[in-house]
Formats: C-alpha cells, sequence, structure tokens
C-alpha cells in the first residue's frame, strides 16, 4: 500500500489548558461519603480515594514532567489512514523497531478501553530488546484506535469492529508490514479476532491475546470441543475463573450498558469533569487488576491521555466509549460464536489471568481459533500489559516460537 511517510509526533498540552483544568478542580464538588459497608467499594470508588487523588492532582502532580517521559520513551508518529466509505483517519501510533540486527517479527499492539497506546509502555523494551538471541525480537506498533488517544475520531455512525480491524490492518501495510502477528485484550481481542477472520493467513501469521473471552462449544459448531467440554471436569482454577466472571456480570457491567445505549449522555460528563472522569476510568483500573498497587502519577497520567485527545485530535472520553455503542449495533458479539468466523489456519496463544473480567474453562478456547499455547497465570487481571509486563511478553515469544508459528514466518 502506497502511503506517504509518518510524521514524527510529540504530545505537547498548552499551558492555557492545563490552567483550565486546574481550575475546574479548585471548583470540584464531592459528593457525600457511601453508607458504611464491609465493602469500601459496594457504592463504586471510596470519596477517600477521590479526596486523595484530587488533594494530589491540585498540589503535586506535574503533567509536564510525564508529558517529557512519554515523548522520551515511545516514538510517536502520525499518518493518513484509509478505512473503504470513510475519510482517511489521521492516526497517531508508537512505532519502535528491533533493537538488535536481524530479522524482527512485526507485531501489531491493540488496546481497549478504558486504556491507550500508553498500555505499550512497559512491554515496549521487553520487545524490541530482548536479553537473549535465542528469544525473538519485535518490531512494535501500537495506534490509537480511531475515537481515541490522538486518533481522528470517526464522524459517521457504523464504525464497528470491521472497521477497526481494517484502520489497524491498513496501518500495517502502510508501514510495510504485508505480514505480521498481532496482540490484543479487551477491545483489542475482537479486533484481533476479526483482523484474523479478514487477513489471515495471508497477512496475519499469528495472533495473540490476553482476553480469550470464549463461548462454551456447541456440537454442531464446534464438535470436538464440545465432547470435551462435556466429558473433562473443570478444575479448581477454571471453576474460581467461573465464579470471577459470574460476579462481573452481576455487579460489574453497569458501564457497558450505558456506553452501549446512551454513550453521548455519558459523554458530557466525560467531556467537561476532569473529576467524573477520573472517577468513572479509576473504578476500572482499581476493580479490573488484581491489587495492583496504583499510584497518584501511574492514574492520573493514564487519565490525561483522554483527558487532553482533543489537543491533538477531534477524538476525547466521549468519543471513546462510542465503540460500545456500534459494536452492540453491529452485533459484533456473534462473531466469537460463528463458525464463519473462525480461522483454523493463522496459530493462536493465550494469556489467562485469575482476575480477567471473563475466565472460562480451557475447552472453550478452542472455539475462538486455533490453539497453539495456553499458560494460565498465579495472579493478574485486565491490564496485562501493565499489571504483568514480563509474563505477557514472556507468552507472546513461547506463542511466536511453537513449531506452528515459526513455520509461518
Amino acid at each position: 500500500m502506497a502511503s506517504a511517510a509518518p510524521e514524527p509526533f510529540q504530545i505537547s498540552v498548552p499551558q492555557d489548558a492545563l490552567d483550565a483544568v486546574k481550575r475546574k478542580l479548585d471548583a470540584t464538588t464531592l459528593p457525600p461519603p457511601a453508607p458504611a459497608s464491609d465493602d469500601a467499594w459496594a457504592y463504586g470508588v471510596p470519596l477517600a480515594d477521590m479526596q486523595r487523588l484530587l488533594a494530589y492532582w491540585k498540589t503535586t502532580y506535574d503533567w509536564k514532567k510525564h508529558e517529557a517521559a512519554l515523548n522520551a520513551e515511545l516514538p510517536q508518529f502520525k499518518l493518513a489512514v484509509p478505512v473503504a466509505g470513510r475519510d482517511s483517519f489521521q492516526a497517531h501510533f508508537v512505532h519502535q523497531k528491533a533493537k538488535r540486527e536481524g530479522k524482527a517479527i512485526p507485531l501489531l499492539f491493540v488496546h481497549g478501553w478504558p486504556g491507550s497506546f500508553i498500555e505499550v509502555r512497559k512491554i515496549l523494551p521487553l520487545l524490541t530488546n530482548p536479553e537473549s538471541d535465542d528469544e525473538p525480537a519485535f518490531d512494535v506498533v501500537a495506534p490509537s484506535l480511531p475515537g481515541f488517544g490522538f486518533t481522528c475520531a470517526p464522524e459517521k455512525t457504523g464504525f464497528a469492529i470491521d472497521q477497526y480491524a481494517e484502520f489497524c490492518h491498513n496501518l500495517m501495510l502502510a508501514l510495510g508490514y504485508d505480514e505480521y502477528v498481532v496482540q490484543g485484550g479487551d477491545w483489542g481481542f475482537l479486533i484481533s479476532h476479526r483482523i484474523v477472520h479478514r487477513y489471515g493467513p495471508k497477512h496475519v501469521k499469528a495472533w495473540h491475546t490476553n482476553f480469550p473471552a470464549a463461548r462454551p462449544p456447541t456440537l454442531l459448531a464446534n464438535p470436538r470441543s464440545f465432547i470435551a467440554h462435556m466429558c473433562t471436569p473443570w478444575t479448581d482454577e477454571e471453576k474460581k475463573g467461573l465464579a470471577r466472571t459470574m460476579e462481573f456480570r452481576t455487579s460489574g457491567r453497569g458501564y457497558f450498558e450505558e456506553q452501549s445505549t446512551k454513550p453521548q449522555t455519558l459523554g458530557y460528563l466525560l467531556a467537561d469533569s476532569p473529576v467524573g472522569l477520573l472517577a468513572w476510568i479509576y473504578e476500572k483500573l482499581v476493580t479490573w487488576t488484581d491489587s495492583y498497587p496504583w499510584t497518584e502519577d501511574e492514574v492520573l497520567t493514564w487519565i490525561h491521555i483522554y483527558l487532553f485527545s482533543h489537543i491533538h485530535s477531534t477524538s476525547s472520553a466521549a468519543t471513546s466509549v462510542r465503540i460500545y455503542f456500534e459494536a452492540t449495533k453491529a452485533i459484533d458479539w456473534n462473531a466469537l460464536t460463528d463458525a464463519g468466523h473462525y480461522n483454523g489456519q493463522v496459530p493462536m496463544g493465550l494469556s489467562v489471568f485469575p482476575r480477567e473480567l471473563a475466565v472460562v474453562p480451557s475447552s472453550w478456547h478452542h472455539t475462538l481459533g486455533w490453539v497453539v499455547y495456553s499458560a494460565r497465570h498465579p495472579s493478574g487481571g485486565h491490564f496485562a500489559a501493565h499489571e504483568r509486563p514480563a509474563e505477557l511478553v514472556a507468552d507472546i515469544r513461547a506463542t511466536c516460537k511453537t513449531p506452528q508459528v515459526k513455520a509461518r514466518l
């Protein structure tokens, strides 16, 4: 695919934008505390947490320091990327080639919500600069999805998983990567699944996910997996995983229903209130991880990507949640059980973390694709690239070292 050369990009938030946020922080009105409960998070984010984060934000947090660190650590670029039936998207992405000489594996890293390109930060040096010459090295591309970060937002309705997949694939082609592997969690899982269906095995040689949210196998669509599912008792780990899955479904999906049905209404809160944005995302950072010790600086830097998306693009926190509406409207979830979206020619690797939002029995995973590598970890949650970067990278490498994948690279 012919394309103009990518333009180097650096985040630069002007002081007047920072001053405007500061004025809003000074005018914040917090709600009263929730009723006392054995579970401090039963009603949502505890007031004490918000008071602590707000005080730190107002008195100590230095965005410019973190902005400079992001620019120094992450080689960022912009490039116009076409999507059929749409105007070209001004794409923002991280692109770093392997540090050592020799053949490297192109890797597309696809984030989800409430993540962003920042999720590649910890795994980037591990992927591009392995400690051993025996380990594969990667050329890493980590885009901001349309509507997220510093990529422009879709202006027309109907931008669902097919379009996100096409955007990602066309970006890889524009960068000269005709063949590549893909990794994703959260929305990155569903987008990766669609990329494999649409562009593998010609272009996509392997894929890996840390969010294998598979459905139960059925006799007609997955006869072998169905028999294994019916005949193999669940392990204690699998039982705990299903309990975690049910816990999330019954007490953690309120955000999903709002973002899938009325994203614009929610968008006014996310666009106008820095503290409202903080509370909405901080809840997920804490409750979706496995007791990860978030620091104030980590949380606020994560939030600032959403807070200042509009400085460099037409995206914002409000546009990021529209993916829920569009994917639900397009019934994109059906692809996970549709035999027509099963691609048995592209090898697949899995990482299973116990505090993920959906943790299903291993026999279900085989409904997603051709599983050649799988690892269950004793700890970790939804944001694996941030919580457990070493384990995630080890699993990506192990997937690429299997004979099935090596034969295709």
